[in-house]
């Protein structure tokens, strides 16, 4: 493809992914048992940043202000996180089919977050289970990846191999914690790993919004040179390129997406997956739009993939990590025999 048509069409897209976000957060903000017109919405945000607009009455604004836009708030930053995370792993391990749950930062994450909840521990306040889903979001992942190198190469089937061996380990750590956990905590960790954004105050958002601004704004700037690790590791490293010290760097900056994703929203699944690829197919593998890309296409998917989820059975809400599974399994799916018929097969 020209460059010229190729610029034009990442632009294109930018502008498309920009604004259906802003549409679809207003109607998020204006949607649910409590009808908020989307003039009003607008008039009340213009007046709370001074420029104008008037005021909803009482229950409005308390509706607007201390429900949903928290909520709108951290579906974005979730999203955004998920993402990115996805393509900085699929980057990292030139591996289309690598994202943060198929290898177990996910599962690694929620062990920590489960066993915050299980145990009851609150010493660090609202930072606690996201400190907890870090450290075992990142000790899983570097986990996989040291057990799936093999001289100097990471081999993608044993890279998802290992995550699927990591991930049934993790499952049966969760389910070793709610053996020790209470009704009320066991009710509490079911909810949490079904994936869920109902319970986002301002405190949550203020919790994930430092973990998630650092990975956003750090994964950019490694984009040109994961477009030369994508050459391979021998081409990159005859470039100026330290490969091992940009897996290690990357890897983190993914597990501080991923846990503090992971620790508000519980388990949502295939985020990371989904939109990295269908960016890469409309777009092109250049990491210099594919990271910021992901990032507004995994909140635009989580922003609606919320909605639906509180909207289509209302009054009840269905799980949000649920609905991401239904719809990426069957994408995952296709992606695996896409991937085979053009690979000729794994071995």
């Amino acid at each position: 493809m020209p460059r010229s048509g190729r610029v034009g069409r990442i632009t294109a897209l930018t502008v498309g992914l920009s604004g259906a976000l802003v549409v679809l957060a207003l109607v998020a903000v204006a949607t649910g048992a409590y009808a908020i017109p989307l003039g009003d919405v607008i008039d009340s945000v213009l007046h709370r940043v001074g420029l104008g607009g008037e005021p909803l009455d009482q229950v409005g604004e308390s509706v607007l202000w201390n429900a949903r836009m928290p909520r709108v708030v951290l579906a974005l930053l979730v999203g955004a996180s998920l993402g990115c995370a996805g393509a900085l792993m699929q980057g990292v391990f030139g591996n289309p089919l690598a994202e943060p749950g198929v290898i177990g930062i996910s599962s690694g994450a929620a062990v920590g977050a489960v066993a915050a909840i299980a145990f009851g521990l609150d010493f660090l306040g609202n930072w606690t289970i996201t400190v907890f889903a870090f450290i075992a979001g990142l000790g899983t992942v570097m986990l996989v990846y040291v057990l799936s190198r093999s001289d100097g190469r990471t081999e993608v089937v044993t890279l998802i191999l290992t995550g699927i061996a990591v991930n049934a380990f993790a499952g049966a750590l969760i389910g070793l914690f709610i053996f020790f956990a209470d009704n009320a905590q066991i009710s509490e960790i079911t909810f949490w790993q079904l994936g869920s954004l109902a319970q986002a105050t301002w405190p949550k958002v203020l919790a994930v919004l430092p973990c998630a601004l650092v990975g956003l704004v750090v994964a950019p700037w490694y984009a040109r040179r994961l477009d030369l690790l994508a050459l391979g590791e021998r081409p990159a490293r005859h470039l100026g390129v330290d490969v091992e010290r940009l897996r290690v760097t990357l890897i983190l900056v993914t597990a501080l997406l991923t846990a503090a994703a992971v620790s508000m929203a519980g388990i949502v699944t295939f985020v990371g997956l989904l939109v990295p690829h269908l960016l890469r197919m409309v777009a092109g593998p250049g990491h210099r739009f594919l990271l910021p890309g992901s990032a507004l296409g995994g909140a635009l998917v989580l922003l609606g993939a919320d909605l639906v989820a509180r909207t289509a059975a209302a009054p009840a809400e269905l799980p949000l990590g649920v609905l991401t599974a239904l719809i990426g399994s069957p994408f995952f799916f296709w992606l695996l025999r896409r991937t085979r018929r053009r690979q000729g097969g794994w071995a």
